[in-house]
């Protein structure tokens, strides 16, 4: 059984790793001023950037079941005997239900993942599950689409996305807000942190300067990673804010135990288009099955 994995867009895969793991990804669309752009190919983030800051409306939109259903047959046509394919929160967007209903004629098994999150939350998971499949090439069939989806499970269910944004006005105008929109009336006194729980965004904490929560975000990862008593990959996302980002991978290396994989990837149009610039997000995926060394759980914050 040849097992191929699917994702969309807003994983914010490397290029390197899609290339590597033979992922396939499909785009998402972004509108700036009423133009179609696909994530990706035509729309950079900066560009995304520069328009929300000239209060140019900013949408965006699934790929098409078309879209899907065109990838699932070219991967059949390739040799793929079956699928697994993760995306995007179905809280967030229809891209999941897109999935599925091309899924549902697909010519080969496809199986549709829904991630629960975004970004490399999602990323590392897709990593994993392609990990596993290039293992069933090697070994005349095993493991199958339970073992691939099941290494993507055992990833998501352990991630966690934790995220600042500089002004809650973008996600309020995207409707991604979710229970954090009781935090609008007093937006201009504090500084929240976000998480993604049950595929929303939620509050987590409120402070009073930018500075110090970031500070706290890096406090709480390494709490979460200890906590775990796993060995973890990291991603710190980003849009606009490449020297906020850095600062805060560094810290990473310092305070996280275990010596964590720490990546730096700036956040796409899509999920750009809804946080607004400025925005810093730490995507924390443990590894199942890789404890951390006793030293290491031992370190202080």
């Amino acid at each position: 059984m040849t097992v191929r994995v699917v994702t969309d867009s807003t994983a914010y895969l490397p290029a390197e790793d899609v290339q590597r793991h033979g992922i396939e990804v499909v785009p998402l669309h972004v509108i700036v001023g009423g133009r179609d752009h696909v994530e990706g190919r035509d729309v950079t983030a900066e560009q995304v950037a520069e328009a929300l800051r000239h209060y140019t409306i900013v949408t965006t939109s699934r790929p098409t079941p078309q879209v899907f259903a065109e990838t699932y047959q070219r991967l059949a046509d390739e040799g793929a005997s079956a699928v697994v394919s993760i995306h995007l929160s179905s809280q967030m967007s229809g891209t999941i239900e897109a999935a599925r209903l091309a899924a549902s004629e697909a010519p080969i098994p496809v199986e549709v993942v829904d991630s629960g999150t975004l970004g490399m939350a999602m990323g590392f998971a897709v990593i994993a599950a392609a990990e596993v499949a290039a293992q069933g090439d090697s070994q005349d069939g095993t493991p199958g689409v339970e073992a691939v989806v099941a290494a993507a499970r055992a990833r998501l269910d352990l991630s966690a996305v934790l995220f600042y944004v500089d002004t809650l006005e973008h996600l309020r105008r995207g409707g991604r807000i979710g229970a954090a929109s009781a935090l609008l009336g007093s937006a201009l006194a504090i500084k929240p942190i976000l998480t993604v729980r049950g595929g929303r965004i939620i509050p987590v904490e409120k402070v009073r300067t930018s500075s110090r929560a970031l500070a706290r975000i890096v406090a709480m990862v390494g709490e979460r990673v200890r906590a775990s008593g796993l060995r973890v990959d990291i991603a710190v996302h980003h849009l606009d804010a490449g020297s906020r980002a850095e600062q805060l991978a560094a810290d990473l290396r310092r305070v996280v135990p275990g010596s964590p994989r720490v990546i730096v990837v700036e956040l796409g149009a899509v999920v750009g288009a809804h946080v607004g610039p400025g925005t810093v997000a730490i995507a924390l995926s443990p590894r199942p099955g890789e404890p951390l060394p006793e030293s290491a759980e031992a370190l202080a914050p």
